[in-house]
């Protein structure tokens, strides 16, 4: 089958590779109809780079039909169209029972330290095969996939795998009062889908900041206040100024690890180009290689008393945190990887009774599997209008 693969540092290929099989009796086989590309699928050909082999198979936002079923799946059968989650859990064990897939124990990757398994994201998350490919082996089959109607397009349920629990799950971490204010910093696929989570929700303000236009232009769109700025000072000011001068009761920080604008962290991701995985992969675990500066500015915008919510992905170790001025400021702070089926009960009825939250025109760029290389460096230097891309094998 062919298969987005990884090569190296901004180095991905589509290749073919093995047909996946059935390998446990409760496995099945998805025929990929349409998978999309993450802005965490950027970590790995950057700063995640050193936990990467070349020829990983990548990607875990996938859809499609099952094709296949092992002996002891009753759940699906071939025919049916699923939704995959990007983390893998069992839903059967204490963790999964307490809504913490994302934690799940039979999946744990123990000997890194780690959570979960994830589909197509590196050896610390279990270096299983990923979903931007024609085929994919899912394990779980009876508890795993989520089935979903026949109709309509893939556009109305392919973000059940990702965008829409992430953005869902930041959404409730937040912790934003029945007709409270919300700032959303950065306006990427799971800023934007937080916005618009936030107001279907009953956020009475949602105020969002990003340089991005083709981003800010769809934020308002959808009638969300903008700050066309990622400067702290600035964005603090702003938000102070449409607040009552005490800034927003929440603040979802949508960004997370960048280097631009601090040149330490950028000299440590640049380095995972050159210096032996092995070394890097030290480094990165127990030093601090992000720039946190969208962290830094939800802490300065918050009210006091108020609640910061990270799905933004961080990797340092030892990144530093102001604990002195979160004490002082009372804030409150929640993060971590979506917990998919947690709220897949909220959320798939509102994709099958209509499109509240128009996840039908999210995509900004479907294209071909083959032309997926040239998507993954549009979305990574955010040329034409890119904001979110389908792969469609």
């Amino acid at each position: 089958m062919r298969a987005v693969t990884w090569h190296g540092r901004a180095d991905v290929r589509v290749d073919t590779v093995p047909d996946p099989v059935i390998q446990d009796p409760t496995d099945v086989i998805v025929e990929i109809t349409s998978t999309g590309v993450c802005g965490s699928d950027l970590h790995l050909i950057e700063v995640m780079a050193p936990f990467m082999s070349v020829g990983d198979v990548m990607g875990h936002e996938p859809m499609g039909i099952v094709r296949e079923v092992g002996r002891d799946v009753t759940a699906v059968k071939a025919g049916d169209r699923v939704v995959v989650p990007f983390n893998i859990s069992c839903n059967t064990c204490w963790m999964c029972s307490q809504g913490l897939q994302s934690q799940c124990e039979t999946t744990q990757n123990r000997e890194q330290g780690f959570g979960a398994s994830l589909f197509g994201y590196t050896k610390l998350y279990g270096q299983v095969p990923g979903g931007q490919a024609e085929y994919l082996r899912v394990p779980f089959g009876n508890t795993l996939p989520i089935k979903v109607p026949d109709a309509p397009l893939d556009d109305r349920f392919v973000y059940l795998s990702d965008v829409l629990p992430t953005a869902w799950q930041a959404v409730q971490y937040a912790g934003i009062p029945d007709g409270g204010t919300v700032l959303v910093l950065g306006l990427g696929p799971i800023g934007d889908m937080c916005t618009r989570i936030a107001k279907h929700l009953g956020a009475g303000q949602v105020i969002a900041s990003d340089v991005v236009p083709e981003r800010l232009a769809r934020a308002r769109r959808n009638g969300i206040t903008v700050i066309d700025s990622t400067d702290q000072a600035e964005v603090v000011a702003r938000v102070r100024d449409l607040t009552d001068g005490r800034g927003p009761d929440s603040v979802i920080d949508a960004v997370g690890m960048e280097a631009h604008g601090s040149p330490v962290a950028s000299a440590l991701q640049k380095a995972t180009a050159i210096v032996p995985d092995a070394i890097m992969e030290k480094v990165m675990q127990v030093a601090g290689v992000d720039r946190l500066a969208a962290l830094n500015t939800a802490i300065e915008a918050v009210r006091r008393g108020g609640t910061i919510s990270l799905s933004g992905v961080y990797g340092g170790a030892t990144d530093p945190m102001p604990l002195m001025r979160m004490f002082d400021k009372q804030i409150q702070l929640r993060m971590g990887q979506a917990n998919v089926w947690r709220w897949v009960p909220d959320i798939l009825p509102l994709l099958i009774d209509g499109d509240p939250l128009g996840v039908d025109e999210f995509a900004t760029h479907r294209v071909p599997l083959e032309q997926a290389p040239e998507a993954y460096a549009n979305f990574r230097e955010k040329k034409e209008g890119t904001v979110k891309v389908l792969l469609q094998p």
